[in-house]
């Protein structure tokens, strides 16, 4: 269905992408440098390097983490 509304971390997708000017794909490599590190580390390594806000960050690296079992 096309029209299933998105729910949880990934509805803030289209805004991320919209605002940071990148894919969503683009930020989950940039994760990778950080893979070993805690969840509020990413959320920080996200903020610091690329001037991401907090909620932002947070969806990309809670997405993150569930995709690659960590």
């Amino acid at each position: 269905m096309a029209d299933e509304q998105v729910m949880g971390p990934k509805s803030y997708f289209p805004s991320i992408e919209k605002t940071y000017g990148q894919p969503i794909d683009h930020w989950m490599r940039e994760l990778d440098a950080v893979r070993d590190k805690r969840h509020g580390e990413q959320v920080t390594y996200l903020k610091e390097t690329f001037g991401m806000g907090h909620g932002h960050a947070n969806a990309i690296v809670s997405v993150y983490r569930k995709d690659n079992g960590l």
